[in-house]
């Protein structure tokens, strides 16, 4: 398996070339895996994406710790502490900057073990794409051809994920031209392989409250006692006791209390308190709560 890490900034399109490396590795056959970081992103704010790439079954999820391959969008970010851009990079990472810097240029300014490689992706953006340049398609290309995807399937990948964002043709086209422009000039690193380790992680088994202590109780307050809703129901739940199996999923999901357990284990509906929405009927699964049309006046309900 691959791992690729994406750092960037919120508008400068990491997740969008994490997707665009997904749907190219995809597209050459392997099984292919894309999430970003979800969170307070803003225009600006360090960001990060995942992309995974295996030709088995990927079984890890969540972020990459330990990546093969780290793609930064934005040179600022490395003196970054909250972007944590060096983390989990070893000597055998390649390390990829957006910088007008050649890599011992960099490399002086910083410190980082990997193999560190860069490209001025921003100004080859201005140049071929305008002021409005994005360069999302550039991390993508970038992206891939550090880890041997063909450039034809970043052509098409781009295409793909761009018009999903509903990008002109002529815009994706553009996009395009200066990704392969990037795919052929990016210096190119080997990769090294890596043994990657499954370390066994214990489950915690959670200790659960009865429901009796684990749910609120409408009767509990002021005046609650005293505020009947059961002349808000158009349909009415009726439980069958001989289908009941004592689960207490209706107890659970009901919204409003309105369902009590008695000592026996089973459930009783209160029907002052029951609205009608019928949420215990839905997760009944032996049917034993049925649907009856409410006829009683509200004021005998």
């Amino acid at each position: 398996m691959l791992a690729i890490r994406f750092h960037g900034r919120g508008g400068q399109g990491a997740k969008t070339a994490s997707r665009i490396v997904g749907t190219a590795a995809f597209l050459e056959g392997f099984v292919a895996q894309d999430s970003p970081i979800y969170g307070a992103e803003r225009r600006g704010a360090p960001v990060a994406a995942f992309t995974r790439m295996a030709k088995a079954p990927i079984r890890e999820r969540g972020i990459i710790a330990h990546p093969d391959v780290v793609v930064v969008a934005d040179a600022s970010l490395m003196g970054d502490p909250a972007a944590k851009v060096l983390e989990g990079v070893d000597g055998k990472t390649i390390l990829f900057v957006n910088s007008p810097m050649s890599a011992e240029q960099l490399s002086a300014q910083i410190s980082a073990r990997g193999h560190l490689t860069t490209l001025n992706l921003t100004e080859i953006a201005l140049q071929r794409m305008g002021k409005r340049g994005a360069i999302s398609a550039l991390l993508g290309a970038v992206a891939g051809r550090l880890v041997g995807l063909r450039q034809e399937s970043i052509h098409e990948a781009i295409a793909r994920e761009l018009a999903e964002l509903g990008l002109a043709a002529s815009v994706i086209e553009q996009n395009q031209d200066a990704a392969k422009y990037c795919y052929e000039a990016v210096p190119v690193v080997a990769l090294e392989s890596r043994a990657r380790q499954t370390v066994p992680v214990a489950l915690h088994i959670p200790a659960y409250e009865s429901p009796t202590r684990g749910t609120a109780g409408i009767t509990v307050g002021p005046n609650s006692g005293i505020r009947s809703v059961g002349g808000w129901r158009t349909f009415r739940p009726v439980l069958r006791p001989d289908l009941c199996n004592g689960c207490w999923l209706c107890f659970a999901n009901c919204p409003e209390g309105a369902i009590t357990i008695k000592p026996d284990g089973r459930p009783a509906i209160y029907y002052p308190h029951c609205k009608g929405c019928l949420d215990c009927v839905e997760v009944c699964p032996t049917d034993a709560l049925t649907v009856e049309r409410e006829t009683e006046a509200t004021s005998k309900t």
